[in-house]
């Protein structure tokens, strides 16, 4: 594949509930044998709903397995910065930092969150094979 992928919340949602086309899942099942990386923001969105015992259970064991990206002072920065400039939510402010400050293509079906902010690539799954 060559490019590395952050996967956004409702990303991981989709997959994992198979809520994807054909071409969505060949490409999302690409990015998770890569070893899925999210934002630590990810992780408390996803993990913070109830969800039921065999769901968190799934939930539990993909976090388990992804490389997680911390709050580091690179990621705070550089979320400070798009605050300032933009109008955008904390969570999204995050998740693109992150891209930013690794060099990774956001993976999420809200692509129209990212879209005004320089430099962040999206691609959505959802767009694949449909």
């Amino acid at each position: 594949m060559g490019t590395e992928y952050l996967m956004d919340s409702n990303a991981i949602i989709d997959f994992l509930g198979d809520r994807l086309t054909e071409g969505g899942k060949a490409f999302m099942n690409e990015v998770v044998n890569q070893i899925p990386k999210v934002s630590v923001i990810s992780k408390i969105e996803v993990l913070g709903f109830n969800a039921p015992p065999k769901d968190s259970l799934l939930l539990e064991a993909f976090f388990q397995d992804a490389q997680i990206y911390p709050l580091d002072s690179t990621v705070v920065d550089i979320t400070i910065q798009l605050r300032k400039i933009l109008k955008i939510k904390m969570p999204d402010a995050i998740i693109a930092a992150t891209a930013l400050a690794h060099q990774l293509t956001i993976v999420t079906r809200n692509t129209s969150d990212f879209d005004k902010i320089p430099g962040v690539v999206v691609i959505d799954p959802h767009s694949i094979g449909a």
